[in-house]
């Protein structure tokens, strides 16, 4: 089985330091909805993880987190792709949780439940806390310089991870590695 694993926020769809709070407020990254189709059509399962400590800090609730959620979902099956599942912690920074990025918690929950090894996994992200997540389960850490990655990148937070510039890049990387 193949398996890449996305960073939301920043990766599929534009990031806001004022955070992501309602579904019209979620807009995808150019390029991004047919990277994920890509992807499906080559084979992978496509996972999406999470930090979203806007419900801890009550900027709002689960039910229009889902909405955003399903909006994401629907966009991405109107390009022809599928996400395969979505994992998120929904704690604070201060909340002291084994699944809030830069720790490994959600990964691990992934490879349990999906039966596998992420040792080498794809792990997208654009910012320092998801390559490092990534490299505590021993994934392959790739930053995007949307959202956050340029200035992950700038700052010296890609820490050796592969850099491309959008969704759409790696996603061309990953499909024609899986051709040779």
């Amino acid at each position: 089985m193949r398996l890449v694993i996305l960073d939301r926020d920043g990766v599929i769809n534009h990031d806001s330091e004022d955070y992501i709070k309602s579904p019209e407020e979620w807009q995808p990254l150019p390029g991004s909805l047919e990277a994920i189709a890509r992807l499906k059509a080559a084979g992978f399962r496509v996972v999406v993880f999470t930090n979203q400590s806007g419900l801890a800090r009550g900027l709002f609730d689960r039910p229009t987190l889902d909405a955003i959620h399903a909006k994401m979902k629907a966009a991405v099956l109107a390009c022809g792709g599928e996400l395969d599942a979505i994992y998120l912690c929904p704690h604070g920074p201060g909340d002291n949780c084994s699944c809030r990025k830069p720790l490994p918690g959600m990964l691990h929950q992934i490879s349990g439940d999906l039966g596998v090894s992420l040792l080498g996994t794809p792990v997208i992200g654009d910012s320092k806390r998801d390559l490092q997540a990534a490299r505590a389960v021993g994934a392959r850490p790739i930053l995007v310089r949307t959202g956050n990655g340029a200035a992950t990148e700038a700052a010296g937070g890609g820490e050796g991870a592969e850099v491309v510039d959008d969704l759409a890049a790696a996603a061309d990387m990953l499909i024609n590695e899986t051709r040779d």
